[in-house]
């Protein structure tokens, strides 16, 4: 499914934090959203699924996500977010079950259909041995892809996720990244990210947008848009740029 985002603008306390955005990611492709801290990454994401008032026109699929009721909206784009309450006590199963919502009748009960789903979504994530574990039992890599977990068992065409390699080591960062790679791949997924490693976004999506204090500074194919002045002007950071084995930028710190 296409995501389009022309112009939006998102107030929050009365501090503008977005300003004008517009994005577009094609089915199929994986587009990263970058920026230093406070830049507006997280709020985009929010604003998409009506989770942060804001004006302009946003489309999914032809779809305002912000005109349909919740359960409908969660038919159309899954979302995880950065810091998900985990709650304690609960099952791997019935974690990954919640995702399952959207499609249960008011008052009912999930059927074997939903169930069917839940542990083939587990499965296909390699977590197929740890459905009857605590969530809090589990690391963090594991808890990353038990959030992911509950949000492909939605079984929407579009994938929301901010920040899914937080707090993880870069082994564990590159099997979530890896892991959604595939499902994308094989599933057709469109997948909109926050990351805040450059490297690793420029790694893996098709194109980038960066955001600095709410705009858009710059938005293209990784090649383009993380280029030592770029990452100069917009990061305050010194590093020097080259081309891994697949041709995509690697950044490496230069010491002053």
């Amino acid at each position: 499914m296409t995501i389009a985002v022309r112009d939006l603008s998102v107030t929050l306390g009365g501090r503008k934090v977005l300003d004008g955005v517009s994005l577009d990611a094609r089915p199929g492709s994986w587009t990263a959203v970058i920026g230093p801290n406070g830049a507006g990454k997280s709020t985009l994401l929010r604003a998409v699924l009506g989770l942060r008032p804001g004006l302009g026109r946003i489309t999914v699929a032809g779809t305002d996500p912000r005109a349909l009721r919740p359960r409908r909206r969660a038919r159309l784009v899954a979302y995880a977010p950065q810091n998900p309450a985990l709650p304690a006590g609960m099952r791997v199963f019935d974690y990954t079950l919640l995702g399952r919502s959207p499609y249960i009748p008011h008052l009912g009960r999930e059927g074997a259909g939903d169930r069917a789903i839940a542990r083939d979504v587990l499965e296909r994530l390699d977590l197929g041995g740890l459905a009857a574990r605590p969530l809090e039992e589990l690391s963090g890599g594991e808890r990353q892809r038990v959030v992911l977990a509950r949000a492909l068992a939605q079984q929407t065409s579009v994938l929301l996720l901010d920040e899914p390699t937080t707090a993880l080591d870069i082994g564990h960062q590159q099997q979530v990244l890896e892991l959604i790679d595939r499902l994308r791949l094989a599933d057709g997924l469109t997948v909109v990210t926050t990351i805040h490693d450059l490297t690793l976004a420029g790694q893996y999506a098709d194109r980038l947008v960066l955001l600095s204090a709410g705009r858009v500074a710059a938005a293209g194919p990784p090649s383009r848009v993380l280029t030592r002045e770029i990452v100069a002007a917009h990061f305050d950071a010194r590093v020097q740029v080259s081309a891994g084995a697949d041709g995509r930028p690697v950044l490496s710190p230069e010491r002053p």
